[in-house]
């Protein structure tokens, strides 16, 4: 018989699984935008300034310990020369 179990420990346990965990990074937005600016060979404090906001908003965003809101993301990655995407996908009702 499947037990219940909070998404919060779902997710604790399937973060124990190497590659589920590298997975989920790539997808973090916070990553993203930190490749991306690493990419474009700038640091936080000038995508800041592009974005008109402080380099320690950017350092939250690309740690991941917060999560950012729609439009704080586009206009991050708009500075970068990104848009945002999102898809729907069914949900598993089983």
């Amino acid at each position: 018989m499947p037990r219940n179990i909070t998404l919060e420990e779902w997710e604790r346990e399937q973060l124990e699984d190497p590659e589920f965990r590298a997975a989920a990074e790539e997808l973090e937005p916070g990553h993203q935008v930190a490749r991306l600016r690493i990419g474009h060979g700038i640091t936080q404090a000038q995508l800041a300034d592009s974005v008109g906001t402080t380099q320690s908003a950017i350092a939250r965003l690309e740690s991941g310990k917060r999560d950012p809101s729609l439009s704080y993301l586009r206009r991050v990655l708009a500075a970068l020369g990104y848009g945002v995407s999102l898809r729907p996908y069914p949900l598993d009702k089983a």
